[in-house]
């Protein structure tokens, strides 16, 4: 009879070195990617100094200028046209982030309703099409659209209604840029929900059916349920970016007779930095503006697991 031997050691662990050249190639794929990202995301890092000095790329530089410790800060803060500023961006993109998500997931629960397959690929590819688009080919096409003699205002005309300044005045430039973004996102933000949606067990909807749930119980009860997970996740992203009310749409469809209720912060970085050479100012307030963006996504990832156990990293 064979005899068997009994292993009481612990596991032996395999040396890195010899896991290295057995997997070595995975392990060369992710050297361009790292190497990216040490370049154009880690080293640039450095130039964040500029929002302590008074800079100057002609005398002195990045490291030989002038340190001034928070007096750029002080600065922007003390800006008679920042509480608006800040108040523009919040306003904005908090709308675009809540209506925006609202609008993709309830176009995916009824596309997800839609048993023609052909017609249901149709309208999905119709609808996220535009979020291929830059802003600016959208927002040469709206700016026209929009004017006072465009097609949307000679619409209203044939309702007696008076042209509206979408684009030109301060009433109406937030709701615009709102519908706009919401417009070009909400069928590629749908995408996420449509695939969360196909890992819901069909039994539920038969259970469900059983109960006498009809389809707007079945979604309420088992279908928003199981994708709950998906949606805290999108959330706490895009809490992490609130901060971003959409550079390229407001400086394509924006002008100054909206800066009351249009300009954003990213739009004033652009201005003071690229346009009138405030190099330190401006790079204060991105500094000041992702600060604020790492708070709110540890806030928002801490509350999603205190209270729906639910976490990113």
């Amino acid at each position: 009879m064979a005899s068997t031997t009994k292993n009481t050691g612990a596991a032996t662990k395999t040396p890195f070195s010899t896991y290295f050249r057995r997997k070595w190639q995975l392990y060369f794929m992710l050297l361009l990617p790292a190497v990216e990202v040490l370049i154009f995301n880690y080293i640039p890092l450095a130039g964040l100094s500029i929002a302590f000095q008074n800079y100057n790329p002609g005398a002195g530089g990045l490291f030989g200028s002038e340190f001034v410790g928070l007096k750029w800060f002080r600065t922007a803060f003390n800006m008679p046209d920042f509480p608006s500023i800040f108040r523009n961006t919040l306003t904005m993109a908090v709308g675009k982030i809540i209506l925006g998500q609202i609008a993709a997931i309830i176009f995916a629960l009824l596309l997800n309703e839609v048993g023609n397959p052909f017609y249901k690929r149709t309208v999905q590819t119709i609808t996220y099409f535009p979020h291929f688009l830059s802003w600016a080919i959208i927002g040469g096409i709206f700016t026209d659209m929009l004017s006072s003699s465009g097609v949307v205002n000679q619409f209203l005309g044939l309702f007696n209604v008076s042209p509206i300044f979408f684009l030109g005045s301060n009433q109406w430039f937030q709701p615009t840029m709102i519908v706009l973004d919401i417009w070009k996102e909400f069928g590629w933000g749908a995408i996420v929900y449509l695939a969360a949606m196909t890992n819901i067990n069909p039994e539920l909807y038969e259970s469900a059916a059983i109960d006498g749930a009809g389809r707007l119980r079945g979604i309420l009860y088992v279908t928003i349920p199981g994708i709950s997970s998906v949606i805290v996740m999108l959330s706490v992203l895009n809490i992490g970016s609130i901060l971003n009310a959409g550079f390229e749409q407001i400086l394509m469809m924006y002008n100054p007779a909206v800066y009351q209720t249009g300009d954003i912060l990213d739009t004033f970085i652009y201005r003071q930095g690229l346009l009138d050479a405030q190099y330190s100012l401006s790079t204060a307030i991105g500094f000041f503006k992702s600060v604020i963006s790492l708070i709110l996504t540890l806030t928002a990832n801490y509350l999603a697991v205190r209270f729906t156990d639910y976490r990113i990293f």
